[in-house]
């Protein structure tokens, strides 16, 4: 059976619309880009301000009720209802880890009929000492061993998981340059796993 490896922020769900709309835009009011200008990710250098300051409220935001109660993108919901029962599935997201278990809780009560398996590398933070076991997800789908396929929305990730053997599918969003639809990527997925 195939496996699929899904990441989680901007592919299962739309966090970065919805921080930059619901979190950021209403406390900086002066702030006049919109989220398809955000042709950057990270983004903070478009927002006008530091790295930190920037990854400080992505994680307010990570831990926030409003991002807790965040649908799933309804194409990759509908993508899943039609074809997921028909391989195997894996999430697999880089974040802080104080911000890990709010991703696993919305993975699992969105997807858990379909994802049964969670990983996450730590993305790095200030005052976070972890063990230094993957540096990014190809390190993590080198130790993991398991997947035919990535969806991701970085393009160093995909680079990445075709340099670990896997085959890989860049969901468009505005920082990567894909200009096809979520519709004709979900295709290819599935084109993929025939």
């Amino acid at each position: 059976m195939r496996t699929v490896i899904w990441d989680v922020d901007d592919v299962l769900n739309d966090i970065t619309r919805r921080w930059l709309e619901d979190a950021w835009l209403p406390r900086h009011p002066r702030c006049r880009i919109d989220y398809g200008q955000l042709t950057e990710n990270p983004p903070h250098r478009l927002l006008g301000v530091d790295l930190q300051q920037y990854l400080r409220s992505l994680d307010a935001y990570r831990l926030s009720p409003q991002a807790a109660r965040l649908a799933p993108v309804p194409e990759v919901l509908a993508w899943f209802r039609e074809h997921g029962d028909f391989c195997r599935h894996v999430a697999l997201t880089a974040r802080p880890l104080r911000t890990a278990p709010a991703a696993a809780a919305w993975v699992f009560r969105h997807f858990g009929r379909w994802i049964r398996t969670f990983h996450f590398v730590p993305s790095p933070r200030l005052g976070q000492d972890l063990p230094d076991w993957e540096r990014d997800k190809e390190d993590a789908l080198r130790w993991l061993g398991i997947g035919d396929v990535l969806i991701d929305d970085s393009l160093s990730n995909v680079a990445g998981a075709r340099r670990a053997g896997l085959a890989a599918v860049t969901l468009p969003r505005p920082w990567n340059g894909r200009s096809s639809s979520l519709g004709r990527a979900l295709g290819r997925l599935s084109g993929l796993l025939q």
